[in-house]
């Protein structure tokens, strides 16, 4: 651990896999730190699939981030051989003045991009699989879709090591200090030092940012499978996003013999150690989503064939921390992404070579500042 690296990424999952290869691209010598393989389910960048969308309810400035991660994950794509991004199209709906349905028509706008709005009535005749109240607003993306999340850490990766990018597992990050220029990071195998360090520390960010005043919070999220019918299987039935007064509840068609995943986008509960989270079924979480199947997708029965259990770290805002410390130019970071981040990794690791690297980006990250929490 004492030899000298030109960056240390501390922290290899879905975030710090995509920085470390896109650094090492660059000819830089990179050590990755993480407890834990690429890949593993302790996080939060598993569990089969993710959410890809281009006309962003969050906050239309997401949009040109969007745009350039579609390009890279097409790019690693060819790189590797791997399918990775399925544009399966993506139904969302809810309240025509609810958050969802106003927050993706107003980015569609701002960037020009091809949604269609639909009645509830088109919809459902459109998609079996859906059942719609009549005041609702629905509105199809139809370049929108899902990413196989393991398959895309595991491709960054494989690029990572022909990189030569050095990843040690099973190491475990203590704390890291600016000294005389460099970074010194601490572990409980010993100290490495850096030029630069990039900071991807997931739901363990709270200790190693060094940024005591933002506060991060950690849920726990469960994901449920559900049997279905042939209606909701993959290319028959769209990715779906519905705001309910139940919660905001997302999921995509039957990929396999496990059905429709499904899971609640809001609430969670609130985990004081990732390394101790509880990992199995919560009743009332499971009864929530039953009841909600009933109410909103006919083509999914009540009978669960699996669960896994995944974890948001959540900024106060709700919007990603991305770009260098505040305290220290030595060192960037990415974090808080929310529970609405991975689609962003591939863009993700080339901002953070960028900043690595160069020093600044061309990418419009102003708005995800670090320092904006407490400005």
């Amino acid at each position: 651990m004492q030899r000298g690296f030109d960056v240390v990424v501390a922290g290899t999952g879905g975030m710090g896999v995509a920085a470390a290869q896109a650094i090492a691209a660059r000819g830089h010598r990179v050590l990755g730190l993480d407890r834990f393989l690429a890949g593993h389910a302790r996080g939060s960048s598993h569990g089969q699939t993710r959410l890809i969308r281009r006309a962003y309810f969050e906050h239309p400035d997401y949009v040109p981030l969007l745009q350039r991660s579609y390009e890279l994950w097409r790019e690693l794509e060819a790189a590797t051989g791997r399918r990775l991004l399925v544009t399966s199209g993506l139904l969302t709906a809810g309240p025509a003045t609810g958050d969802v349905v106003s927050g993706t028509l107003h980015s569609a706008r701002v960037h020009g991009l091809v949604v269609e709005p639909l009645t509830p009535r088109e919809a459902m005749s459109r998609w079996p699989a859906f059942r719609l109240p009549e005041h609702w607003t629905a509105v199809h993306e139809p370049e929108a879709g899902y990413l196989f999340v393991e398959e895309c850490v595991a491709a960054h990766a494989a690029l990572a090591r022909d990189a030569r990018v050095e990843l040690l597992t099973g190491v475990t990050v203590l704390g890291w200090r600016v000294d005389g220029g460099r970074v010194a990071v601490e572990t409980d195998r010993g100290t490495c030092h850096a030029d630069r360090l990039v900071l991807c520390p997931g739901a363990w960010a709270g200790d190693l940012l060094q940024l005591p005043d933002v506060p991060l919070t950690v849920l726990r999220k469960s994901l449920f499978w559900h049997a279905a019918t042939a209606a909701a299987a993959a290319g028959t039935m769209p990715c779906f996003a519905f705001e309910t007064p139940q919660g905001f509840c997302y999921g995509f068609p039957g990929l396999d013999p496990r059905g429709v995943k499904i899971a609640a986008h809001s609430g969670g509960r609130v985990v004081h150690d990732p390394l101790e989270v509880d990992r199995g079924i919560d009743a009332g979480e499971q009864g929530c989503i039953a009841d909600w199947i009933t109410s909103h997708l006919p083509a999914v029965t009540r009978e669960r064939t699996d669960h896994a259990v995944c974890l948001y770290t959540m900024s106060p805002d709700g919007h990603f921390l991305l770009g260098p410390h505040p305290d220290h130019p030595q060192v960037v970071l990415a974090a808080g992404f929310s529970g609405h981040g991975y689609k962003f990794a591939s863009v993700v690791g080339e901002v953070l070579a960028d900043l690595a690297v160069d020093g600044r980006t061309r990418h419009p990250i102003g708005f995800l500042a670090p320092d904006r929490v407490f400005a």
